[in-house]
């Protein structure tokens, strides 16, 4: 969920720098509630949680989603506790249900593409509506669509069961890895139908999202992770910020065995990608203290032992920013050139207070799936299979004009081979870096020599992820601290 421009009540203090160089937009943060934990006051690790109050969200904005209502129970709107009582808050839940029905009629109609000629570009295919609209509509509903859930486990024990009001930007950085995760191991022109059995793969892939602590990129795991880049549970995350924590997570994916590269300061560094995708795998040993390698990847290992043959898939993330309070009209036509490229993985971004999924471009007009729907936990079945109807946007989607993007984006990726990244390469080369006076990101060969010295992340010797890894960690950084104190 993208931040508001103007601050609310009080002076909101700018965001950390995040370990790839940039800052997250001045955000303030959302109101929050104590809750009673055995572990303290403050709850878990100390934190202060905000739950949800059934107050409106931040801008004003109620979860009304013109995707219709979930498929299981009915559609809560954002903010509205678990523990509130009955009576008032069941009438409010029927009301605004109504009211959500007839916004999905309106938004039906308002959505459906236009006759034109103009090619729709999704994520590297292009589409004519006059011919396959309805390979279109499949392609679209092909990607796997995270939204708001709610009645999910705790988050962290004592935190909140929903992530409705503020976790979109978190649910569109899940779409993006899923959807390398599909063409890593289904392929970009896989198919999803419904009621059609899927392969084990697929499964798999879907149980890594789900929204248990135990699932690698949960939105526990991502919210708890996050507390590593300043953020709190429970408050808004920036593009750059999801990508910080996708990285650190993918360390603990042993079976998708991802190298993601999120580039520092609008460049990316051929030379780092290589080495970064080639290097060795490297088993565990004890984590070195410098304050270097704790940011980099949490503690790095020392040891090496087997060779990891071949090239390690790349999801390579770029956060930009695009302008100062809206989208530069300069880069508009490389930010749709993106699209079109056979790696695209979209882009995360939205307008303030609303984060989407950009999946590709209609003329002056971006394609995006919203998360902003409410629906109920789904866990996977005891064969290991998952009821995935809700995981799949089966109407036309949502369109917005590209110059009402909030300029903080982040561009995303995915090359399976060297020879995609290599290609990748030239058409940056060719397409985007072409004759700009202002470019959009910078692709050079060498590592700057004025940079730190590029180290590849490897998994840190910990046992566990999320809330236990974070609080290690925190240790860590109170000994370097002391450490300096007593150097000076």
């Amino acid at each position: 969920m993208l931040p508001p421009r103007t601050p609310a009540r009080g002076t909101a203090k700018p965001a950390p720098r995040q370990s790839g160089g940039r800052r997250d937009p001045v955000q303030p943060i959302a109101p929050a509630r104590l809750l009673p934990s055995p572990l303290g006051p403050r709850g878990l690790l100390g934190l202060v949680v905000p739950q949800p109050n059934g107050r409106r969200a931040a801008g004003g904005r109620r979860d009304c989603s013109s995707q219709g209502a979930p498929r299981r129970g009915r559609v809560v709107p954002p903010c509205r506790g678990e523990e509130e009582e009955d009576g008032d808050s069941g009438r409010m839940e029927a009301v605004l249900s109504r009211y959500e029905n007839q916004i999905t009629i309106l938004s039906d109609y308002l959505e459906e593409f236009p006759e034109t000629d103009e090619p729709v570009w999704i994520l590297g295919r292009q589409h004519h509506l006059n011919t396959d609209k309805s390979k279109l509509l499949l392609d679209v509903s092909a990607r796997l669509w995270f939204t708001y859930r709610r009645k999910f486990s705790p988050i962290g024990g004592t935190g909140p069961s929903s992530d409705a009001g503020w976790g979109c930007m978190l649910r569109c950085g899940q779409m993006m890895l899923a959807q390398a995760l599909i063409c890593r191991h289904l392929g970009r022109d896989w198919q999803w139908e419904k009621h059609k059995k899927q392969p084990e793969e697929y499964h798999r892939i879907l149980r890594c999202f789900l929204d248990r602590k135990d699932c690698c990129y949960s939105i526990h795991q991502m919210a708890q992770m996050g507390v590593g880049e300043g953020k709190s549970i429970g408050e808004w995350f920036g593009p750059n910020t999801v990508a910080q924590v996708l990285k650190k997570l993918a360390l603990f994916d042993e079976w998708n065995s991802l190298a993601v590269y999120v580039s520092m300061d609008n460049t990316v560094v051929i030379e780092d990608i290589k080495k970064m995708c080639w290097s060795p795998a490297q088993s565990s040993g004890v984590a070195h203290s410098s304050a270097h390698l704790h940011r980099s990847a949490l503690g790095q290992n020392k040891n090496t032992a087997g060779l990891c043959p071949g090239w390690k898939p790349l999801l390579l993330i770029i956060p930009l920013r695009l302008g100062i309070n809206h989208i530069n009209p300069v880069y508009i036509d490389a930010f749709k050139e993106c699209f079109k490229m056979p790696q695209s993985l979209g882009a995360l971004g939205g307008k303030p207070n609303n984060a989407y999924y950009f999946i590709g471009f209609l003329g002056n007009e971006l394609i995006y799936l919203d998360p902003h729907t409410t629906q109920s936990f789904v866990d996977s079945e005891e064969n290991g299979t998952v009821d995935d109807e809700s995981f799949h946007c089966q109407q036309a989607p949502h369109r917005m004009k590209i110059m009402n993007l909030d300029p903080s984006v982040a561009l995303g990726f995915f090359c399976k081979e060297e020879c995609d990244f290599d290609n990748w390469c030239s058409l940056v080369q060719k397409e985007i870096l072409k004759q700009q006076s202002l470019r959009m990101f910078e692709l050079v060969q060498k590592h700057p020599p004025h940079w730190p010295p590029f180290i590849p992340p490897t998994k840190p010797e910990v046992t566990t992820t999320g809330a236990e890894l974070i609080e290690s960690t925190d240790k860590l950084f109170e000994l370097e601290e002391e450490f300096e104190i007593l150097s000076v």
